[in-house]
């Protein structure tokens, strides 16, 4: 599958242009929620999101048969700061994890009938440090946004995007302190498990890219390749696919919502084709969340990423979708609707 775009310009027109769902079938499927075999809003909000999937996939009475989970890999140069309980070999590490099938995102993948599919980006060739250059030259940004574009299958019918990265928390921490404000400390978290005097060096590595960074703060595609990695890149680029393919998405967690933040920034509405699957044990994500108007899910405590809170979500969209194209209307099932 080929990119309709090769430059940070073409990207940006494309996301001003990304289909709408289709309101006929939203309609026809809120008309057919009216006639269903209970009281009116009995499910709550499981009849909010059939009613949302419905319009994006064009269908009264919609399943979900193809998920897809696409897990994304890069290396972050910033680990050079130290902000990070555990050395940059683990990516790879975990990337072969991934492949044989033994981590958590992989149970999860096939508990809930989803293909799986793991991308590793240049993992030899870790991103510039933050702090003193962009994280990635413009052909580096538009590569890793195409990865993620074509790692989407087209015949899916629902997306989550994972993420593996040592150091990508912090990356996360400084896109979204220049997205939304505030100060470094209110963004950073322990991540992969860093002490108290570890969160206190990632704020200062964040105030410092922010520093560094400074002149392009105001344009979030920018934020995203001068402070970001690759997979967040490459998350982007599959979010904004999964749209042009009317795909819904599944956010996960921390990094995930960073990199999909960077879209909605960009343009108004970029995000409407995607719910949060979870809110993490990372305490900026729910701050994240409220700022993109994303109620999450489910509130499990999960901090592992890999799409796992996005994965386990799944779940809760296809009992919606279950009840709400497989329940019989009152007229099918004989039964008075009063």
């Amino acid at each position: 599958m080929t990119t309709p775009f090769k430059s940070k310009a073409d990207f940006c027109a494309l996301l001003a242009t990304q289909p709408a769902p289709d309101q006929d079938a939203a309609a026809a499927a809120a008309a057919r929620n009216s006639q269903l075999t209970k009281p009116a809003g009995a499910l709550g909000r499981l009849e909010d999101l059939a009613l949302w999937y419905a319009g994006w996939r064009g269908q009264a009475a919609p399943m979900i048969t193809a998920p897809q989970v696409a897990v994304f890999a890069g290396n972050h140069g910033v680990t050079a700061q130290g902000v990070s309980a555990f050395p940059a070999e683990v990516t790879e590490q975990m990337v072969l994890n991934f492949q044989h099938g033994g981590a958590a995102i992989n149970q999860l993948s096939t508990c809930f009938g989803a293909k799986m599919t793991v991308h590793a980006l240049d993992l030899d060739r870790p991103t510039a440090d933050f702090t003193k250059a962009p994280a990635m030259e413009d052909d580096e940004f538009i590569a890793a946004l195409a990865t993620g574009w074509q790692a989407v299958d087209p015949d899916a019918d629902l997306l989550v995007a994972g993420e593996m990265g040592i150091g990508n928390t912090t990356s996360a921490a400084a896109i979204a302190a220049a997205l939304f404000g505030g100060e470094a400390s209110d963004w950073v978290g322990r991540g992969t498990g860093v002490d108290s005097a570890g969160v206190a060096l990632k704020a200062r590595v964040v105030k410092a890219g922010l520093q560094q960074h400074e002149a392009v703060l105001q344009d979030p595609i920018e934020v995203l390749r001068c402070l970001g990695g690759r997979e967040l890149a490459a998350m982007a680029g599959a979010i904004a696919s999964a749209r042009h393919h009317r795909i819904p998405v599944i956010l996960d967690g921390f990094i995930c919502t960073a990199a999909a933040a960077t879209l909605a920034r960009a343009e108004e509405g970029a995000l409407d084709h995607c719910v949060a699957g979870h809110v993490s044990a990372e305490a900026a994500h729910g701050r994240m969340l409220d700022a993109l108007g994303k109620k999450p899910l489910l509130s499990l405590g999960l901090r592992l990423g890999e799409g796992s809170g996005g994965a386990l979500a799944i779940g809760v969209l296809k009992a919606a979708l279950a009840c709400h194209s497989g329940m019989s209307t009152f007229a099918e099932a004989g039964v008075s609707d009063g």
